[in-house]
């Protein structure tokens, strides 16, 4: 049987094509000022790559807070569901998963057989998520995926209290008049997304293995940090951006008939 998730996230457009359970073929845009263009870009890239046609496809489920803009998917799946499924495929033994994206944050505890016990989510501020580490990247003036390296390179916990994305860029601009090394004020824009979420994870219970998954997942920076907080391992995929779409790819395969 051949499946498609397509995750339609705040910023980027991820689409996964499943043949018989296994991944031949993804997608990747970013969204810009036309979703609909996005999605449907992301989904012929997705098509190429496996080396089949669109009519192929027995079953598209989407997900993702775009998701309704898939006006060709058979079914949806919610956020919080397809990062949980998508995650319990890669690692089979996670009992906790963390999926941080560009806008939203989800801490989800997972049963044994991969369905959702417990989440929550943090959408009120964007603080606790991927668009954050954009602005605090350009306010130290460093490229965005430079921001992670950055951080490891740090010998000092620098605090930062802003509870907000915009108090936080000031509060970075205060540090550097400081003359606080970029790579502690790093650190500390890491270590605030750790922290929020690490209050979401707590509340649903910490329970191991811990898997990140979600844009920010690729940011070594962040993932050292939640490794700090947590005092614990945690496992990441090779394409950690990709899980909610291979989650809603499985749910396909499973309501397909």
């Amino acid at each position: 049987m051949i499946t498609a998730g397509v995750d339609v996230g705040a910023k980027n457009v991820k689409v996964l094509i499943l043949k018989d359970g296994v991944p031949a073929g993804r997608g990747f845009r970013t969204i810009g000022l036309d979703t609909r263009k996005a999605i449907e870009e992301s989904f012929n890239e997705a098509v190429s790559r496996s080396a089949m046609k669109t009519a192929d496809i027995s079953r598209t489920v989407a997900t993702g807070a775009g998701r309704k803009e898939v006006k060709f998917a058979d079914g949806e799946l919610t956020e919080v569901g397809a990062s949980a499924k998508g995650a319990h495929r890669l690692f089979g033994s996670a009992r906790t998963v963390i999926d941080v994206g560009a806008e939203e944050g989800r801490a989800i505890k997972v049963g044994a057989d991969g369905k959702v016990l417990d989440f929550a989510v943090n959408e009120k501020c964007a603080a606790g998520a991927g668009a954050f580490t954009e602005a605090m990247a350009r306010a130290l003036e460093v490229k965005v995926e430079d921001l992670g390296p950055l951080s490891l390179k740090s010998q000092k916990a620098v605090p930062m209290n802003a509870q907000c994305a915009v108090f936080a860029e000031s509060e970075v601009v205060s540090l550097i008049h400081a003359k606080t090394p970029k790579e502690d004020i790093a650190r500390a824009v890491h270590d605030a997304i750790s922290d929020r979420i690490i209050s979401m994870v707590r509340r649903v219970g910490v329970e191991k293995d811990i898997a990140v998954v979600g844009g920010l997942a690729r940011n070594v920076g962040f993932i050292e940090s939640i490794k700090r907080s947590l005092a614990a391992e945690v496992l990441v995929p090779e394409d950690p951006d990709y899980a909610a779409a291979l989650g809603a790819a499985l749910h396909a395969v499973e309501t397909g008939g």
